[in-house]
């Protein structure tokens, strides 16, 4: 009873910056529609570089060493991957659908750490992997025949599809990374050495963005960094058994922000495929948190 109490300020906080990340998507993908995926996301990584870089500095920071540079850049180009494949689809699909496909990446982790870090997978979590795959098919199929079923809509799932696979090795590069760097070195160097991959693009692709669109970019590149912080604030803070369920939320704010915002609705097959997802999502990780006790 202790530590559920102890928890409970981390959890409202933690939930808090899944507010803000959901805000921050729907913010992301007015603005993709709006001027294009990679010129939004280049001036957000400098904006985000520049924050960052400020808070780096007011901590009396130590340089890195090779290894920690090696993994702070490995770990960009992948998160790189991960926002041009994931807002480029988010334009495409409702921001329900696009969220809930996403839970599927700590399913896709745990077989990623099996592979990287040579964990032993259990059956528990092969049935949550069938779960969580079953729910992408109730989606993607809930697809087929709608009204708003369209080539550009499948090409956005698909897209989504391989954010999510390049966002669970994601979280296996997170692990490593946590135990050699603190939070805001990570922030820091991860902006950095994405905007120096995204700048190689940059002859070619970019553009000075309208007067228009910069005001809204500082509104999300705030929330996205805010959203981080809080969420590493409450991990610091109480155990992720307490936490993980707020992941979920995402998938309440997105309903609601799609539909004040873009007019989306929800299909049943979106609501039972994402329901299939958290279910096995939830399997996984009550297995891992028994493997702990253990």
């Amino acid at each position: 009873m202790k530590s559920a109490v102890s928890a409970t300020i981390p959890v409202l906080v933690c939930t808090l910056a899944i507010f803000l990340l959901s805000a921050m998507d729907a913010g992301m993908k007015s603005l993709v529609i709006a001027a294009g995926v990679y010129n939004i996301v280049l001036w957000r990584s400098v904006l985000a570089t520049l924050a960052s870089a400020a808070g780096w500095a007011a901590r009396s920071p130590t340089r890195p060493g090779l290894g920690a540079l090696r993994l702070h850049g490995l770990r960009a180009l992948i998160v790189g991957i991960v926002l041009i494949t994931f807002f480029w689809g988010l334009a495409r699909l409702p921001l329900a659908e696009a969220i809930g496909l996403s839970f599927i990446a700590p399913l896709i982790a745990l077989f990623l750490a099996a592979l990287m870090l040579k964990e032993r997978i259990r059956g528990q979590a092969i049935w949550a992997a069938i779960l969580g795959f079953a729910g992408v098919a109730v989606i993607v199929a809930g697809q087929f025949g709608a009204a708003s079923f369209t080539h550009e809509a499948m090409l956005g799932t698909l897209s989504i599809l391989v954010s999510t696979m390049f966002y669970g090795l994601n979280l296996i590069l997170t692990r490593k990374q946590a135990q050699i760097a603190k939070p805001i070195e990570i922030m820091f160097f991860q902006n950095l050495s994405l905007l120096i991959i995204l700048s190689l693009a940059a002859p070619w692709l970019a553009s000075m963005l309208d007067r228009q669109y910069w005001l809204p970019l500082v509104g999300v590149t705030a929330l996205s960094l805010s959203g981080q912080y809080m969420m590493s604030w409450s991990y610091a803070r109480a155990e992720a058994q307490y936490l993980i369920t707020t992941e979920y939320t995402a998938f309440i704010w997105a309903i609601g922000l799609g539909w004040y915002f873009f007019g989306e609705t929800v299909s049943w097959q979106t609501l039972a495929g994402a329901g299939l997802i958290i279910v096995g999502c939830w399997v996984a990780a009550r297995a891992s948190m028994r493997t702990v006790e253990a």
